[in-house]
């Protein structure tokens, strides 16, 4: 077998297979897919907010993986409220398709830093609507509804999805009870897989 070694950057537009061992010394760099992107004003505006989303299929499983600070996004002022920068719309954390996701049949929610200020009690919903607003009822939106019910997160705390988003749907960060006020500290990791 032939070892092709390239020394300057190269960049790939399309797929690439490899039918072998791919070996790197350096850092491999994977751009955000599109449809992970987060609602910008809802949730990449809020004060020391940080959302990251990787993508990696393997065989016919895909997982999605989304990492978020919520410092500085609000807890809703009523059960069942969404979580955002406050006020703000298209407080989404991300679309879920069957072209980057797959159609998703297991995933959990984990909590990496127990969070502060707002409420400890965060659920996650899937809903139609790309537009939901902090603040505002996820009952008010069509979809999915709740795949999560965490009760109060706690450090390491894993909670196991019991309904699946539907493709198209936008997932969001829903108060399961409410502490009206912004979130100083706070870090959770969500977990989908999805089958091509």
């Amino acid at each position: 077998m032939a070892t092709t070694t390239f020394k300057n950057n190269m960049t790939i537009t399309g797929n690439l297979a490899v039918d072998g061992t791919v070996t790197s010394t350096g850092a491999i760099t994977a751009t955000e897919p599109t449809t992970g992107a987060p609602g910008a004003a809802g949730i990449t505006a809020g004060t020391g907010t940080i959302h990251g989303v990787t993508v990696t299929r393997s065989g016919s499983i895909i997982e999605t993986k989304i990492v978020m600070d919520i410092t500085g996004l609000t807890c809703g002022g009523a059960d069942g409220d969404i979580i955002g920068v406050a006020s703000a719309a298209d407080c989404h954390i991300g679309q879920i398709t069957a072209a980057a996701n797959g159609a998703i049949f297991a995933g959990y929610m984990r909590c990496l830093e127990v969070p502060a200020g707002g409420d400890p009690d965060i659920n996650l919903y899937a809903n139609v609507e790309s537009t939901g607003t902090q603040d505002a009822a996820a009952s008010g939106l069509t979809g999915t509804g709740i795949l999560v019910n965490s009760g109060d997160l706690t450090l390491g705390g894993t909670v196991i999805l019991t309904a699946f988003p539907a493709a198209d749907e936008y997932l969001y960060l829903v108060d399961g009870t409410f502490t009206a006020a912004a979130y100083t500290a706070g870090k959770i990791e969500i977990v989908l897989y999805g089958t091509v």
